[in-house]
Parts: structure tokens; sequence; C-alpha cells
């Protein structure tokens, strides 16, 4: 497996089928007038995902992958080279606000993640990263994370898991709310894990996430020496759905340690 030569490829690729989500919000605006927008959301996530398998298929025949709205292969394991794909995540987002949404690739060899992108459609930024190359937003290189602490911390956690919910104690999670110096909810895992890597926000967490929302997010983390992780502290299943929680080094241990180490 190549990484820079797969890394430029699915690079030109994201770029592309960005202007193509672009091109489409005037025709999404007119829709959103008549009530009828889920219908081209859906349309979109399911061109962008085609567009993607096509290019992939042609380039890398032998290439797997996995995508959101189930184009791709039917997978039960990761041999070989897997493209784990997300072409729009933030959906709401995307049809509300037409910005804070991405298009997510991790892309696995052997279960090992290689290269990981997450493009910020509107706002133009490609956070991406090549296993041991470090991670990177456009040109720019991304620090190592530092270590903080929960009173010095901004948290991405959704108002869900701090409010009646079937899956946690709202408590557990409200009292780290308190303790943290903020936090907040952009609507999109894959951006809210790249601004864990970028130190825009020291912690991500969530109960409940797909392989395609955090599979390109987790090779930035890495790259970055942050944390990765379920809610209970368990390695995070790449073909099941988890429970996330990615953090700054040092954070990442208070938290589980004083906050999550109770029977939920």
């Amino acid at each position: 497996m190549n990484n820079n030569v797969i890394f430029e490829n699915a690079a030109n690729w994201i770029k592309e089928a960005g202007e193509r989500i672009k091109e489409s919000f005037q025709t999404t605006l007119n829709i959103e007038t008549k009530s009828n927008a889920n219908d081209l959301v859906t349309n979109m996530d399911k061109e962008t995902e085609r567009f993607f398998i096509s290019k992939i298929k042609e380039k890398f025949p032998e290439h797997k992958v996995l995508g959101e709205e189930g184009n791709g292969d039917d997978l039960e394991e990761l041999s070989g080279v897997v493209w784990i794909i997300d072409p729009i995540d933030g959906t709401m987002n995307f049809v509300h606000q037409q910005r804070n949404f991405a298009i997510s690739i991790g892309i696995y060899e052997d279960g090992v993640g290689k290269i990981g992108l997450i493009y910020d459609v509107v706002h133009d930024e490609l956070y991406h990263a090549i296993k041991g190359q470090g991670a990177f937003v456009n040109d720019v290189r991304l620090s190592r994370l530092g270590e903080v602490t929960v009173s010095e911390a901004i948290i991405g956690i959704n108002a869900t898991w701090v409010t009646p919910n079937r899956r946690i104690d709202p408590s557990i999670l409200g009292t780290l709310v308190r303790d943290a110096r903020g936090t907040r909810s952009y609507g999109s895992a894959a951006i809210e894990i790249a601004q864990v890597a970028a130190g825009r926000l020291d912690a991500y967490m969530t109960l409940r996430l797909s392989p395609w929302d955090f599979a390109g997010g987790l090779v930035l983390i890495e790259e970055v020496g942050g944390m990765a992780s379920t809610l209970k502290g368990e390695p995070i299943q790449l073909l099941e759905e988890n429970s996330i929680f990615i953090s700054k080094p040092g954070l990442h241990e208070e938290i589980m340690k004083e906050y999550l180490n109770k029977e939920w």
C-alpha cells in the first residue's frame, strides 16, 4: 500500500466532491421552501458516496469500501485496504445551515488506520494525516496535543447526554459539564473530532457513533498524540456502533477516573 499515492487521489476526490456539494446549495434552498429538502439530502449523500466508490474501484479495484449509505461492500472484517466513508457528516446542518458539515474518509489496512481526511467543505479546511507523517489542516502542520485539566477544558458534547435519555444517567456527564470551563456542540462528529486534533476543543464525547463518523478522525488524533476510547475506556470497534471519547492526554485519564468510573 503506497500511502502517499492513495492520499493524493483521496485528497483530489474529496475536494471535487466538496465542489459538487456546494453547487447543490441553491437547489437545496429552493426545495427547502417546498418542504421537500430531505429527499435532496438523501440524494446528495448517495450521489457523493457513489462518486467515491466509482473513483476508488476504477483506480484501486482491489480496495473495499464501507459507506454510510450502503453502496459499498458488505464487510464482516477489515482485511486488506478498506475506505470508510461518510459522504456528508452533519446532515441536519447541511439542510438547515449549508455549513458545519464535512466529508470524512478513513483508509485502513488490515484494521490499522493509515490515512485520515476530514473536509470542512464550506470553510475549505482539509484536515488530513498519513500514519507516521503528522497531521495537517490544509498545509499547516498541527501541533502535538498538550495536557489540560477539566477546569481548563472546552468539551464537545451534545445536550442529549445531559438530559434524560436511554443510554446514560444524565447526572454523570452533567457533573462534568458543570466542572468544565465550557462546552460546544457543532452537530458534526467529524468536525468535532477534527477540532480536538487541531487543539480547538479539548475533548469530544458521545454515546452513539457509527464507524464512518469517526474512522477518519481516529487517524488524525493518533498523529497528534490524542487519546481515543469508548466512554467505558475500551478499545473502539471499527465495524460497530460505539460510544466515543476523544481527548487530549491527561484530560482523558482525569475524566475516566473522576467522572466515568461508575456503572451505567
